[in-house]
């Protein structure tokens, strides 16, 4: 097995995080979506999570499950005789909200081509190596995703979250990219899905854009995009896998990071 990424302090004891169980669950946060309250802290590479405060730099962050929770996925594979892996631990990946000067916030899109979530508006984020800090790992993902090479001491930053899912980070070339105002953002983290499938707004902004300036890359050119607003407002996933929509965890992040603007105010 390899050396644990993400570690859980139960009963004041540091277990290693397994791949077949929610840490939510393991963390007593019940069965809904969330966010929970969680102490977070930063081991070298690692991250130690704790449902009550630990000796050492920690900070208090938001846990959430996403809507459409893949551990469901995993009991009922469990109860049809699937085999889990049971020594194997939990992935770590990061996902950077990059705010700029004037802020705007960056999404980018997943190419088309790829077999897992293509075409899915996300912040930049991937997988971390390891060995690797989780800073490292983002600031890599932003370069590597955007062409952004972020010196160190050039910025501050700041954890706003934590998601739980099961996924395949992949750190490929993205197919777009936009810079969203507050008010979009904002529209996008307010959209909820119904039980039909289809995503209502409980107040729709009156000056809400019908659609949003990006950028489409293909074939190693750049071209202006006028991205429909709507297409940033569904999050439901469909028959269609390559849909085009925003991830719930973007729109999670999203939500994090308004909240982190009004703070700052």
């Amino acid at each position: 097995m390899a050396e644990a990424r993400v570690l859980l302090l139960l009963s004041g004891r540091r277990v290693p995080a397994g791949f077949a169980q929610s840490l939510c669950g393991r963390l007593g946060t019940g069965h809904g979506h969330g966010p929970w309250p969680t102490h977070c802290g930063l081991e070298r590479g690692r991250l130690v999570l704790s449902d009550k405060p630990f000796p050492g730099v920690s900070a208090l962050l938001p846990l959430q499950r996403p809507p459409f929770c893949p551990f469901a996925a995993l009991n009922q594979q469990s109860r049809v005789g699937v085999a889990l892996p049971g020594n194997r631990g939990v992935d770590l990946a990061v996902a950077v909200l990059l705010q700029s000067s004037d802020r705007k916030v960056l999404l980018t899109r997943r190419t088309r081509t790829l077999k897992v979530s293509p075409n899915l508006w996300v912040p930049p984020g991937g997988q971390v190596e390891p060995e690797e800090e989780l800073l490292d790992g983002g600031l890599r993902e932003l370069r590597e995703e955007s062409g952004l090479c972020l010196p160190h001491g050039q910025f501050s930053w700041v954890p706003l979250g934590l998601w739980e899912a099961r996924i395949q980070p992949n750190p490929h070339e993205v197919s777009a990219f936009a810079w969203l105002k507050p008010g979009v953002a904002a529209a996008v983290a307010a959209t909820e899905s119904t039980e039909s499938g289809t995503e209502t707004l409980s107040s729709l902004p009156q000056d809400l854009p019908p659609s949003v300036p990006a950028v489409e890359l293909e074939n190693g050119e750049a071209r202006p995009l006028a991205l429909p607003t709507t297409t940033l407002l569904r999050t439901t996933p469909t028959t269609t896998e390559d849909k085009e929509r925003v991830s719930t965890g973007t729109k999670f992040a999203l939500g994090l990071w308004l909240q982190y603007l009004a703070r700052c105010k």
